[in-house]
């Protein structure tokens, strides 16, 4: 049987069914994002957590617009020709940051394939307008695979962000499907890459699970990441944007959940969040800091897990 995101809540497992928070401050950021023509990847992902996230004066920034050069089958950003940089948006995502007093700012990327460096100077330029602006802010970064260029790569890392986040989503036998033009041994090495140049710069990656893969599999993809120095792990639950998108193969039980976090500490990850609703930002600041109080994150009887 097949899923998709959306559908009745009585057609989802008793697991998958949450409130989704939208008091406190949601319109606040949402209102905001509009003011500084920014993108949230919360939005533009149509990720489940953005209520909760957006509630609490957090939001997970998307840099270099709302489309992507690349067009993978389980991702809701749109895929066409972008837009020109925005030269403003430096400032405007630092300003957001200093207005919202973020404290740990995660920025991910659309993919930029038509950009000579992949959009690598762009990022860099808002990481040291980030830091300018709040120098106390913790900064994040979730980038694309630059195609292997280990010069754009360098670009992102010489700006010294506090985590460098590279997601190699899915199980190397998926990635013709998922992920047609990404290559996995590629995304391994953007991470490799990385610690070789700053040893001590936290590396972490993310792993969807529920599109047909195996358990054996993925504790394959968690014993590469730790073997490029990986630090910080994320699995969470894929979930299908749309009808065009890949569905849902299986919804995943939280105790398997709980038997991938316990195969990743045994590995050594200094960090691991393993629960349905995690993503890649979810709870970053936390996750970053290594934090072992799980109850503190959790919206339920299965949610965000951290060891250390």
């Amino acid at each position: 049987m097949v899923y998709e995101h959306g559908e009745s809540a009585k057609r989802m497992p008793e697991w998958m069914r949450r409130p989704i928070a939208r008091e406190g401050s949601y319109e606040t950021v949402r209102d905001l994002m509009k003011k500084l023509e920014l993108h949230t990847v919360c939005q533009s992902a149509k990720c489940p957590n953005q209520g909760e996230c957006f509630s609490s004066g957090t939001a997970t920034f998307l840099a270099m617009g709302d489309v992507c050069t690349r067009n993978c089958r389980f991702c809701a950003v749109e895929a066409r020709k972008p837009r020109p940089l925005d030269a403003e948006e430096p400032a405007n995502i630092a300003q957001a940051v200093l207005l919202m007093r973020i404290k740990h700012a995660v920025i991910t990327m659309v993919t930029r394939d038509d950009l000579h460096d992949g959009g690598a100077a762009h990022l860099a330029q808002i990481i040291r307008a980030v830091r300018d602006a709040s120098p106390g802010t913790r900064i994040e970064v979730l980038t694309s695979d630059f195609r292997g260029d280990d010069d754009a790569i360098d670009v992102v890392s010489d700006a010294m962000p506090d985590v460098f986040n590279h997601n190699v989503e899915t199980v190397p036998r998926l990635y013709a499907e998922v992920r047609p033009i990404a290559v996995y041994d590629r995304s391994l090495a953007v991470l490799q890459h990385v610690k070789q140049r700053h040893p001590v710069m936290p590396t972490k990656s993310g792993i969807m699970v529920g599109l047909g893969e195996r358990f054996d599999e993925v504790v394959s993809v968690m014993q590469d990441l730790r073997a490029v120095g990986c630090d910080l792990l994320t699995i969470g639950q894929y979930l299908r944007p749309s009808r065009k998108h890949l569905p849902v193969t299986e919804f995943v039980h939280p105790e398997v959940f709980d038997r991938y976090a316990e195969e990743a500490v045994a590995l050594g990850f200094s960090a691991v969040a393993s629960a349905p609703f995690v993503r890649s930002s979810y709870h970053a600041g936390e996750m970053a800091r290594g934090t072992t109080e799980a109850s503190s994150l959790s919206g339920g009887a299965h949610g965000v897990q951290l060891w250390k």
